[in-house]
């Protein structure tokens, strides 16, 4: 396209002054043929077109510099039995590191003494902090929320899984082609055919006698009258009003390229914990025995809770909160790792926990069948016993979102194949899954290997989407066709991914995925007005209408038919507008 436009400016450029030159000689007919203004529009709208793709295109990521972020400038070692506080760089592999609560684990490593919850989330995106113990992996990057650790460092610097998924955004980010424009593709045919046009007419106008100023007037005139400047405003355009009617509904699509391919979409990969569910835990189930009702449970445990960090406890006191249900004074707390908790509430004896807990108090277990429905749903069933005897089980789980089935249920009627892929336990997953409706479940994949199983997609052939919203996401949603994160989610996924939702509703999936399918069409539809006007052109260029007694081609008919093809490429953008997601 820029060749024919280099020759066709160029000319006529030439051959104004030649035409000014002959003008100065008396030649005075030589003032119908003056291509000046004509030359001076094709650039005009030529730039106006490069400077509107290069406005869509947005800014560059900031992925990798939020990433750094995570990981803390110093760590804590303990060098003969003093603590010493050294540059997180000089961390060598097997220094003794010491974390305290609240405290990001500057490495990785493996838990030496002390008991803990750490929040993992950043890095797994599971919302529930993950007890360690001697003998547990930590991660670098990770909150230590309430105990004191004391880890070996096993994993420094380069090697550390923070590290690691840096490179990995690096690596996949780095090795996305630009999609070729389709009106590259058009003009590389469009080009040739015109060339070969414009020199066979001069030629054929020269061999039937006429002038070389003549045939060289023929030559010119073809490549004006086919200079696709429109062909440039043509894909902009159409990209500018659909990433602006996007932003109408909340979804923010970075740039053209992401617009252009999502409308190839062939399969979707939705991260679990806070894309397809809400990523906080919610009060599902309270099952009480005869010797007890549901707010009286509901009461001792929120009660019970109040003094725990743990995510669980946490939603029990909400569910109490919601329900106006007042707490009351609790005499004595003790939490108990890995089991749960004991407290005593009007001099009751409140056993909240797990089954492990239970059988280690020598309760018996009532409800072992209601237990075991509960974590076939994939909920988490927290037993209570009062005074030695079950009273109860209270269930909690992270629910999926209200929209998650209906956008997934769209999705397959589009034909696209629907995965989900999360770090949780399997059972869990294809619970939520099954609640959903989608069939092809990935569960229990680390971080790192998130972009792994979107790679395999893709080397079957598949142009994949990725959702998600954790930093844990980010690899994936870089090396995904089109990435696209959920707003609520952290910025590093928002700076990965190519097109985020603000509303972090899952049917703004299926908005994006609409939306330029309609983009696309429009496009086609602007590429074939933009080469219309011009084509039809080509013909009275080269002299037909001269053959048979009729005009040569006037320099106000090629800048006539520019402005009609360009004029209605802009109008046929401008119908993106009405775009309204059918839900």
């Amino acid at each position: 396209m820029d060749s024919l436009i280099a020759l066709g400016t160029s000319a006529a450029f030439i051959y104004g002054i030649f035409a000014i030159i002959e003008i100065t000689r008396g030649n005075i007919e030589y003032a119908k043929d003056l291509y000046f203004e004509t030359a001076g529009v094709i650039i005009t709208l030529i730039l106006l077109g490069k400077y509107l793709e290069s406005v869509t295109k947005g800014k560059t990521s900031k992925a990798i510099k939020k990433l750094m972020g995570l990981a803390p400038k110093n760590a804590t070692i303990i060098v003969d039995e003093q603590e010493m506080v050294i540059p997180i760089e000089e961390v060598e592999v097997g220094d003794i590191v010491l974390v305290k609560p609240g405290e990001k684990i500057p490495v990785d490593g493996t838990v030496i003494d002390g008991y803990s919850s750490v929040n993992e989330s950043m890095l797994t995106g599971e919302s529930i902090p993950v007890e360690k113990k001697k003998g547990d992996k930590v991660i670098g990057g990770s909150i230590n929320k309430n105990g004191l650790l004391k880890f070996k460092a096993n994993k420094v610097g380069k090697d550390t899984a923070l590290a690691q998924i840096i490179k990995l955004v690096e690596d996949a980010q780095g090795s996305k082609t630009p999609i070729a424009k389709l009106a590259d593709i058009i003009s590389g045919y469009f080009v040739p055919i015109v060339l070969v046009i414009a020199i066979v007419a001069g030629i054929a106008w020269a061999l039937t006698g006429q002038s070389l100023i003549f045939s060289l007037t023929i030559f010119i005139a073809v490549l004006v009258i086919a200079c696709p400047c429109a062909l440039r405003l043509a894909t902009p355009t159409a990209i500018m009003v659909g990433t602006g009617k996007g932003a109408e509904y909340g979804v923010l699509i970075k740039g053209g390229e992401a617009l252009e391919t999502a409308h190839k979409i062939q399969a979707i990969v939705f991260d679990k914990t806070g894309t397809i569910t809400e990523g906080k835990p919610k009060v599902t189930d309270i099952i009480v025995t005869n010797d007890f009702n549901k707010e009286e449970l509901l009461q001792l445990a929120a009660s019970a809770e109040k003094g725990s960090e743990h995510p669980l406890g946490e939603a029990i006191v909400k569910e109490s909160e919601g329900m106006n249900i007042p707490i009351l004074n609790v005499d004595k707390f003790t939490a108990i790792p890995g089991y749960g908790i004991e407290a005593y509430i009007n001099n009751k004896q409140i056993l909240l926990g797990n089954k492990k807990l239970m059988d280690d108090r020598k309760i018996e277990i009532t409800l072992l069948g209601q237990s075991d429905r509960l974590s076939s749903e994939g909920k988490t069933p927290m037993f209570i016993a009062i005074d030695g005897k079950m009273a109860g089980i209270i269930a909690v789980a992270d629910m999926p979102k209200e929209n998650s089935a209906k956008a997934i249920k769209k999705l397959h009627d589009m034909g696209i194949k629907v995965a989900m892929i999360t770090g949780d336990n399997k059972r869990i997953a294809e619970a939520i899954a099954k609640k959903v409706g989608i069939d092809i479940v990935l569960a229990e994949v680390l971080p790192q290997d998130k972009a792994n199983e979107v790679k395999k997609l893709q080397n079957q052939g598949y142009k994949v989407a990725m959702v998600g919203d954790g930093i844990n996401d980010a690899p994936a949603l870089a090396q995904a066709d089109v990435g696209i994160a959920i707003g609520s989610g952290t910025d590093v996924a928002m700076e990965s991914a190519d097109i985020v939702l603000m509303k972090s509703d899952l049917m703004d999936v299926v908005t994006a995925i609409q939306l330029s399918k309609r983009t696309i069409r429009n496009i086609k539809q602007n590429l074939f007005w933009a080469f219309a006007y011009n084509t039809a052109g080509i013909p009275i260029a080269a002299g037909v209408l001269y053959a048979f007694g009729g005009p040569k081609l006037n320099p106000i008919f090629a800048a006539a038919a520019m402005s009609f093809s360009s004029v209605s490429v802009l109008l046929n953008a401008l119908r993106l507008k009405g775009f309204k997601p059918s839900k």
